[in-house]
């Protein structure tokens, strides 16, 4: 029976041949060596001794910032993408946006941040926060879009380039599919899913759409998305709030991305230093395959 290799991914958080060189001499066991961008990222195969934890570790000693992967050397490139938006595919929180426009911001972004830290149920908090929001004209939420919410780096490659090699793209958020929607856009995913802000034609109501989509709701959609591909083990998952954990966990590649602490010690693998195209690189892809 052939012995499943362990392969690491290390991605440096700038391109630069000292620090990378560095990375280098932290793994000298590493065979195999590939090269998926030159003075930036790498991979190779490491002893199945070696743990994450322990290599991270070993990096921080050095002080060399880079974001790694460990995993088996099996069926990398995913089937799946999906993908939280908030504060993932987007560097911004629409609700706590959309807040700051109605003069709530402070009293939603508390609600938000307890909420994200897994400390209150996500159903009732995103209730109470559209509540504070009733009244807000409707044309506030493309001034919004337009002004405030941004791409994160790598967002709209990340995408394009799995696409590319087959994959299904999903975006599942427990915000609003008003944002969703131009996100998905803005990216070329393929579908997305989110919670309806209700409203009466010119203003919102301060009501949610039911059921909201919350942890549970996004697990069900990898699931659902995977089913033809052979279930989430084909999946990679990417998201930084406790609402993305289930998905996360479940996900054959599970990515926290700048994520609370409880959902960056659960996931696979953890972007603290890099940008999303880490994901690809974890998943051994070149930068020459890189579709923008």
């Amino acid at each position: 029976m052939t012995q499943i290799k362990r392969v690491v991914s290390v991605v440096l958080a700038e391109k630069n041949a000292n620090p990378f060189e560095a990375a280098l001499g932290i793994l000298p066991d590493l065979t195999g060596l590939k090269i998926l961008s030159e003075h930036k990222a790498f991979e190779g195969f490491v002893p199945a001794s070696l743990s994450y934890n322990g290599l991270v570790e070993s990096f921080n000693a050095a002080n060399i910032k880079v974001d790694i992967c460990l995993q088996d050397d099996v069926d990398r490139r995913k089937g799946l993408l999906i993908c939280d938006m908030d504060s993932t595919l987007i560097g911004q929180e629409c609700i706590d946006e959309l807040a700051d426009f109605a003069g709530v911001k402070d009293r939603v972004s508390a609600i938000t941040e307890r909420a994200m830290q897994g400390e209150i149920g996500f159903d009732g908090a995103l209730k109470e926060r559209v509540g504070l929001l009733e009244g807000l004209e409707l044309s506030v939420l493309q001034r919004c879009f337009d002004e405030r919410i941004q791409l994160n780096l790598g967002a709209r490659t990340l995408c394009q380039t799995m696409k590319a090699n087959g994959a299904k793209t999903v975006i599942v958020s427990g915000g609003f599919t008003f944002f969703t929607g131009k996100v998905a856009q803005a990216c070329g995913f393929d579908a997305h899913q989110a919670n309806t802000l209700i409203e009466d034609g010119t203003k919102l109501s301060g009501k949610v759409g039911l059921p909201i989509l919350g942890r549970e709701a996004k697990l069900d959609a990898m699931k659902h998305y995977s089913s033809d591909m052979g279930g989430p083990a084909n999946a990679v998952a990417i998201g930084d709030g406790a609402n993305d954990l289930a998905m996360i966990t479940a996900a054959g590649l599970g990515v926290a991305y700048y994520a609370k602490p409880a959902v960056a010690a659960a996931a696979h693998c953890a972007i603290k230093h890099t940008d999303l195209l880490s994901a690809l690189y974890f998943q051994g892809y070149t930068e020459s395959e890189f579709v923008y």
